[in-house]
């Protein structure tokens, strides 16, 4: 079980690893009038000059907020899996990190490149909106990167069940973590049976009670704001004069 245990781990380091050199490589690819250019995923996250291969300038590109976005998550969950092996509390926290990067990333792969690459420095200003580039596709790379980080949030995932099962198994007195579940939904249940639910003729008496301290308040509100402001009109009309 326990080498088991150093597998999920290691192939959970390597898939997020994985996943982020992914990021240094071709990401998308732009073609214009015969000529093409690849675009770094880093260059889309940070923002950079392109290689200038379709204009006779390299271009500064935008950054891309979703694709940084992704990028730093692959960071944080990359790192926070080799420390794992240090702080075991880490074992927690990867499996929601690297599960909420592989959704978006998948959401950024499997959508259109126009959405998520910002080619606003591609716009020819002279012939208005329309973009000068012809195509837009994505990198094979981009469906690796988000396959890499499910695998990343699967192995993630398993190493945390394994090992906790591992811990439990080598003491005493302690529960698993869907155990620990288990528990608590059984009593949130008997909790929840313990509800007096009020009748009917309660209900309508406390709502005309709320409804009524409503109306008085508001009323002692608008009073209050009405004797201020003619107040101050008053006060306003003495220093004029």
């Amino acid at each position: 079980m326990k080498v088991l245990n150093r597998i999920c781990q290691a192939l959970c380091i390597a898939c997020g690893l994985a996943a982020l050199l992914l990021f240094f490589m071709n990401f998308a690819t732009i073609s214009f009038q015969g000529k093409s250019e690849t675009l770094v995923g880093t260059v889309l996250a940070f923002g950079g000059k392109t290689k200038g291969i379709i204009s006779k300038d390299a271009i500064k590109m935008a950054v891309s907020s979703k694709i940084l976005f992704c990028l730093i998550l692959t960071t944080v969950g990359a790192v926070m899996s080799i420390f794992s092996y240090r702080k075991k509390g880490l074992r927690y926290v990867v499996p929601f990190v690297a599960l909420g990067d592989a959704i978006f990333m998948l959401v950024v792969a499997l959508s259109n490149p126009w959405n998520f690459v910002d080619m606003s420095a591609f716009v020819d200003y002279k012939a208005g909106t329309r973009p000068s580039v012809d195509t837009l596709a994505y990198s094979p790379n981009v469906l690796v990167i988000a396959i890499l980080l499910c695998a990343f949030a699967v192995f993630a995932t398993a190493y945390l069940f394994i090992d906790d099962y591992i811990e439990v198994s080598e003491s005493k007195g302690k529960k698993t973590i869907l155990q620990r579940i288990g528990l608590f939904f059984r009593d949130y249940k008997s909790e929840v049976k313990k509800i007096v639910w009020p009748g009917m003729s309660d209900v309508v008496k406390n709502t005309i009670i709320v409804l009524a301290m409503c109306l008085i308040l508001g009323a002692f509100i608008w009073l209050l704001d009405w004797g201020l402001a003619n107040l101050v009109k008053l006060v306003l009309k003495i220093k004029t004069k």
